[in-house]
């Protein structure tokens, strides 16, 4: 009994030592992102030392554990006829609302989910949510497309898996089907998905062929460059909940099909130090000094090294292909895009990404809003559904929701 009153406390002590993390006074829900952190924490070391015993991979085991806690949730859908579809060979979702009396056509939404290019899914719930409430909101057919992830694939199969879904939904005759307004369809994703809606919005502008442009973009706190993993976010949200620095590095990594042991060589620069020739040429568009507000870029300074490994960028040529690095764009690739809405959170790691992106397509002469949150964290929009709800996410998904509305 004894041993009991001693084991007890220490046991609280010790899993409150764990889940604990100093976190900005401002944030929202400190405690339950707390919690949360914890929980995402030990399911990855758990998956990783399932790696180490190479039983499977971390990344298989881990979409596996999502997945299976998420059937434990149902989402109604009683209004919205969700369906499953074949899209020149990619699997999609599709989210049509009722046929109103006095409406013809219905404008319409190709969302692309996030996850690192690694995790989740159309189906799973914490999307198929966001899908069906924006699908009743907005009124609009929602087209959540079912890329394939890593470690099946890596770069460049998301994005083409992107580009082709989008591509056939944009058809005219697919459209006629779907009773889609052509003139009516915006692009969006959330932070890998908002990687690969950049760049699938990107080649579209190149398309001449193409019958049917989008009227808009949509970026919610998108992944948009791995240029530089110390820019003033990435310097001040390294331990930030949900998506630390290092995980970061780690997913760009196993979306480029590249080796763990190069993660400490891009936390510091080295593969586009000022020795690194063919990182020169881009270094100019991915000039946070001169493209961030000064409310963003505080005291901190640039981190340039002026020797590093060129080699790096010779094992990992992606780091410098704009197919996957939609920050790197040229200007006049810039100005083809249209109307766009970026979303960004104060807390997260990537929104400097996001930042800097808005301000090089404004200054390209793109109509662009920055929608951006002093207590949000990264990958708040899609925390709504209990026990993982946030009012981040609630709050984030109305704005984002609210644009779309207005803008559509």
């Amino acid at each position: 009994m004894r041993a009991a009153w001693v084991l007890l406390p220490a046991l609280a002590a010790l899993s409150a030592y764990y889940v604990y993390l100093p976190l900005p006074g401002a944030v929202s829900d400190p405690w339950k992102l707390m919690l949360l952190d914890a929980t995402f924490r030990a399911v990855q070391q758990t998956c990783h030392l399932i790696h180490y015993l190479r039983l499977s991979h971390h990344l298989i085991v881990l979409n596996y554990l999502i997945c299976t806690f998420d059937k434990l949730k149902s989402v109604s859908s009683e209004d919205i006829k969700i369906t499953d579809a074949v899209f020149d060979g990619v699997e999609v979702r599709v989210f049509e609302p009722p046929a109103k009396g006095d409406e013809s056509l219905k404008r319409s939404v190709v969302y692309i989910h996030g996850g690192g290019w690694a995790l989740a899914s159309a189906r799973t719930s914490l999307y198929n949510n966001l899908c069906r409430i924006m699908a009743e909101s907005l009124n609009a057919v929602v087209v959540s497309v079912e890329y394939r992830l890593v470690p099946e694939v890596c770069f460049p199969e998301q994005y083409h898996d992107a580009l082709r879904a989008t591509k056939h939904f944009l058809q005219p005759d697919v459209l006629a089907e779907y009773s889609v307004d052509p003139s009516r369809i915006a692009i969006s994703g959330d932070s890998a998905g908002g990687n690969l809606a950049a760049a699938v919005c990107q080649q579209l502008s190149k398309d001449e062929d193409l019958p049917v442009r989008p009227k808009l973009q949509a970026l919610i706190y998108p992944v948009l460059q791995a240029f530089d993993f110390n820019t003033p976010s990435y310097q001040q949200n390294m331990n930030m909940p949900v998506l630390p620095r290092y995980v970061m590095v780690n997913y760009w990594i196993d979306y480029l099909n590249g080796d763990y042991g190069l993660a400490h060589e891009l936390l510091v620069n080295n593969h586009t130090a000022l020795n690194v020739g063919r990182a020169l040429s881009f270094r100019a568009r991915l000039n946070w000094t001169s493209l961030l507000p000064p409310s963003f870029k505080k005291s901190y300074k640039p981190v340039v090294q002026a020797t590093g490994t060129a080699a790096i960028v010779e094992r990992l040529p992606a780091l410098l292909d704009v197919r996957a690095v939609p920050l790197l764009a040229d200007d006049a690739t810039l100005a083809r895009q249209p109307p766009t809405y970026v979303l960004t959170c104060e807390n997260d790691v990537l929104r400097d990404d996001g930042a800097m992106y808005a301000r090089r397509l404004e200054r390209a002469g793109v109509p662009v809003t920055l929608d951006h949150f002093h207590d949000c964290f990264h990958g708040c929009m899609i925390f709504t559904v209990w026990p993982t709800d946030f009012s981040a996410g609630v709050k984030t998904r109305d704005s984002y929701i609210k644009w779309l509305d207005e803008n559509l």
